[in-house]
């Protein structure tokens, strides 16, 4: 069995795409996923499978349409791979210190890709650069560091335009994660 993590993109954000976790829940109890757990109300889930992930991101989206009749991406990563998000973060304390001194609310996110960028798209938005953030793509993830507020990042665009299934969590939410895996 493996360990998954899941991240549905954009439920419960303003009054749209509502779903319950509790009905999140049954509904992928009875697609026979095992130990399904949610996070908050933005769509994080963990459960055990031994199915291959690309068939199973393609299975839940489609349980979703059918159930709760909203069409939304899901993308899923094991929890070696999100321990590996954890371990990889590109900034240094001294900019993480930086960042969130002058941040409102959080400065540390990752955006979490279906796919691998091309190369064209990866050197495309790598030359990309704004004030008051930092970015660094490594793999399907994103690292993002705000100086002032996500709300204002002008990457988030570029992001959306690069993989229209990205999802974005904050970093606290990236270790809570990790710490119900254990």
């Amino acid at each position: 069995m493996t360990n998954y993590i899941g991240f549905l993109r954009g439920i419960n954000v303003g009054g749209r795409n509502k779903i319950k976790m509790a009905d999140l829940r049954t509904m992928l109890e009875e697609m026979n996923l095992s130990n399904v757990k949610t996070y908050i109300q933005s769509g994080n889930l963990l459960f055990d499978s031994d199915q291959p992930k690309d068939s199973l991101c393609d299975r839940i989206e489609k349980q979703i349409k059918a159930t709760f009749d909203l069409t939304v991406p899901v993308v899923l990563r094991t929890d070696k791979e999100v321990e590996n998000i954890r371990e990889s973060c590109p900034f240094s304390k001294e900019q993480l210190s930086k960042a969130e001194a002058s941040s409102t609310g959080e400065s540390l996110y990752v955006a979490l890709l279906s796919e691998y960028p091309s190369q064209e798209a990866n050197t495309t938005l790598s030359s990309c650069t704004f004030e008051k953030e930092e970015f660094h793509v490594h793999g399907r993830d994103v690292y993002l560091l705000f100086y002032d507020s996500i709300r204002n990042a002008k990457v988030i665009p570029k992001l959306n335009k690069l993989d229209p299934k990205a999802t974005i969590r904050n970093w606290k939410t990236i270790n809570k994660l990790l710490d119900m895996v254990t």
